[in-house]
This record gives C-alpha cells, sequence and structure tokens, in this order.
C-alpha cells in the first residue's frame, strides 16, 4: 500500500518565512520564483480586511447611535457618547489613510446597520423601546462623522 506524500508549501508551513522570503525576492526582482498565486490572495485579502475593520466601527456606532437617540437611559448615554466619539475618531483614521474605501460606503453602511439594528432591538425592543426599521437620518460621511443626532 503506497501512502500519498502532500507536501507543504512555505506558505502553508511558516507564513513569517514565506513572507520573508516573498520580500527578498521582490526586492531582489526575483518575479520567476515569487509564489505569485499566494502573494495574490494575501493582497486581496488585505482589502478586504480593510473594509471589515470600517464596517465593524461602523456597527458599533450604529449600535451606540441607536441606543443614544431611541433607548432613554440618561445613566448610560455618558458611555454610549464616549464609544461614538472613540468610533468616529477611529472611522476617520482609516478612512484618511485609505481615502478609497470611501466608495464602500453605501455598501458597508448597508451591513453595518443591519447588523447593529439586531443587536440593539434584541436588547432593547423586549424592554418596551422602539427602535425604527429605517436610519432617520443622513448617512453621508460627514454626518455620521460629526452630527449630533439626539436631544439634549
Amino acid at each position: 500500500m503506497t501512502q500519498a506524500i502532500t507536501r507543504k508549501s512555505l506558505y502553508e508551513s511558516d507564513f513569517l518565512r514565506w513572507t520573508e522570503e516573498t520580500v527578498a525576492k521582490l526586492k531582489a526582482k526575483d518575479f520567476d520564483h515569487v509564489d505569485l498565486e499566494n502573494l495574490i490572495e494575501e493582497i486581496e485579502s488585505l482589502g478586504r480586511s480593510e473594509k471589515k475593520e470600517v464596517r465593524n466601527r461602523l456597527k458599533t456606532l450604529l449600535e451606540h447611535l441607536i441606543k443614544r437617540i431611541y433607548v432613554d437611559m440618561p445613566q448610560e448615554f455618558n458611555g454610549w457618547e464616549r464609544t461614538i466619539r472613540e468610533q468616529r475618531a477611529e472611522i476617520r483614521v482609516e478612512l484618511n489613510d485609505m481615502p478609497s474605501l470611501k466608495r464602500f460606503w453605501e455598501e458597508l453602511f448597508d451591513v453595518a446597520w443591519g447588523l447593529a439594528l439586531l443587536k440593539v432591538k434584541d436588547e432593547y425592543e423586549k424592554k418596551g423601546y422602539y427602535i425604527p426599521e429605517q436610519w432617520q437620518f443622513s448617512r453621508e460621511i460627514d454626518a455620521m462623522l460629526s452630527v449630533k443626532f439626539w436631544d439634549e
């Protein structure tokens, strides 16, 4: 009985070493020996992870905006507002570092809104708070990162 021997690629067995060797090959312009398939996959995943980062921060921002606008729990306002400020600042940094992410804003907003809405409704509707199905305010980047949507 023969056993098939599967040889793991360096990419699979030692990712750090693979990255070091790939960088060295690129610097040396040794393009014939670069693992292009895995390099392309890694570069694609970088873009996906940056979009995911903004989406997750936007989800957290929306969760806290929803709570601050629709949930009348004054003892929680300070914490929610602090999180709103933090998430806005981090989203600004991401968008300043990678301005091309702005072109995905609507898509990211839609996904983030759906996730935030589910979470907040699950927690607060059973306590008697009404949360609308649609965002009632501007979705524009500048508004989302600066406007106070609640009354004082």
